[in-house]
């Protein structure tokens, strides 16, 4: 009886979280301007929590996760901290908060309780939009294998789907086809609103497609259907990359393509390579032939140095500078909007608008000071831990998984240095369920207990 009764919390679990993956892909491509979409997300994220949440808590496997569950109560813990009401005798004495006194006293008004968030409103959204993230991070910790297995599955048929949806986008020419309003008709976005975000989180699944071909050589079964599945990923991500003609995009794809491969090399046993691995290389190959010839000089276009400057470099100094007067607790998580807009030099005013650093370390260093500076330094310790667990480890399909996640970890860390993909929901939950299969390369037991239900072939 209780086998079968947490089979149905197992089933309950994994039904919730893909539909959660589903909602996110479907409704959580833009990063501003749609809340009731967003909103969508966040409430598919509700009963996902409750019961992921509950199982952690009922089983006492939250303990073998207290590092990595710590950064993530830190993580929600900034912005609901943040939106706390304060004296003023406190938030009066703040860094960064001598405006809002003088705004108050020549209004005649005394200052009273106020949040320590400059822009309390963004930061309570900010505080919302991690449900979803958090949800399929407790939810991947408590799947099992297969679910797990199905999640990625859904990630992978998603950036296909995206991939179509773009393709149709360039060929129809007009606005129908996309579902954001603030998207610009004619780049190639598929479901998200930005190119950048589509290309970051197709370059991110090719570890996953990589070793699923790889893993099928070590296998005795689906050896060709997987791999040369895995080869039509590779070839049809690059003609897509030069589609879309994201320089992250275009950037990221050969050290990813680089690490992908050997991660396949990896899940194939850490033989002699086989011939039939070298089909992953010649997909990849063949795709860059047909861009060089046909697309190339748009694509090159892109990283021309006489082009306009690049305004987010030219403003990254200003911000850091900014940064600096609001420590040590930071002008508030989703305040960033605001409060460059106040210190935006009257040269720099036009028609477009600097709602982001494009970078993620800036931002959290001038949102959440050191308290947000300690969690990145605390995430890529966990990140070097469980990274260095997964590599090591003998070939497993949950090491597999885990090999592949580190590296999709990975293009978003470095995505995020130019750019803000973890600011758009669908990528949160992407980096969250990559974060959960990741954490799980800590279990020392899961070689042994994966060799005894997978056949390993002779050589």
């Amino acid at each position: 009886m209780p086998n079968k009764f947490w089979k149905g919390q197992w089933d309950v679990v994994a039904i919730a979280s893909m539909v959660l993956l589903a909602f996110s892909f479907a409704f959580g491509g833009a990063s501003r301007d749609h809340a009731l979409r967003l909103a969508l997300v966040e409430l598919a994220a509700l009963p996902l929590l409750v019961v992921a949440a509950g199982r952690l808590i009922r089983t006492g496997d939250w303990r073998e996760h207290r590092f990595a569950l710590g950064i993530l109560a830190a993580t929600a813990a900034i912005p609901l901290i943040q939106l706390l009401p304060v004296p003023p005798a406190l938030w009066t004495g703040l860094p960064g908060r001598d405006q809002m006194v003088l705004a108050l006293e020549l209004a005649g008004l005394a200052p009273g309780w106020v949040p320590l968030s400059l822009a309390p409103d963004r930061t309570w959204d900010s505080a919302l939009a991690l449900l979803p993230p958090v949800a399929i991070f407790l939810a991947t910790l408590t799947l099992a294998r297969e679910g797990r297995v199905r999640l990625v599955g859904l990630c992978l048929a998603a950036a296909l789907i995206g991939i179509l949806l773009g393709a149709a986008q360039l060929a129809s020419g007009g606005e129908q086809l996309y579902p954001w309003e603030t998207t610009s008709a004619g780049s190639v976005t598929g479901f998200f609103a930005n190119r950048n975000h589509l290309a970051g989180f197709l370059v991110a699944t090719l570890p996953f497609a990589a070793v699923w071909g790889g893993a099928c050589l070590r296998r005795r079964n689906d050896r060709g259907v997987a791999l040369w599945a895995a080869a039509l990923f590779v070839g049809v991500v690059v003609i897509a990359l030069a589609a879309i003609r994201s320089r992250a995009g275009v950037t990221l794809f050969v050290p990813v393509l680089l690490f992908s491969l050997l991660a396949a090399w990896v899940a194939s046993g850490r033989g002699r390579p086989a011939p039939a691995l070298l089909l992953l290389v010649g997909a990849a190959a063949a795709a860059l032939t047909v861009v060089s010839v046909m697309a190339l000089p748009p694509v090159l276009a892109r990283f021309e140095t006489n082009a306009q400057p690049e305004v987010r470099f030219e403003r990254w100094p200003l911000v850091a500078e900014t940064a600096q007067t609001y420590l040590p607790i930071g002008s508030g998580i989703g305040s960033f909007d605001a409060v460059y807009r106040s210190v935006e030099p009257l040269d720099q005013l036009d028609g477009t608008f600097f709602n982001q650093a494009h970078n993620e370390y800036l931002e959290t260093w001038l949102e959440a000071g050191w308290p947000g500076l300690a969690l990145i330094l605390a995430f890529l310790v966990w990140y070097g831990r469980r990274l260095s667990s997964a590599w090591k480890a003998e070939p497993s399909r949950e090491r597999d998984l885990q090999r592949a996640a580190s590296i999709a970890i990975g293009v978003f860390l470095l995505h995020s240095a130019g750019d803000y993909p973890l600011r758009t929901e669908t990528l949160a939950v992407v980096f969250a369920l990559c974060c959960g299969l990741l954490e799980l390369a800590r279990r020392s037991d899961q070689p042994a207990r994966d060799a005894a239900v997978e056949p390993t072939a002779r050589r």
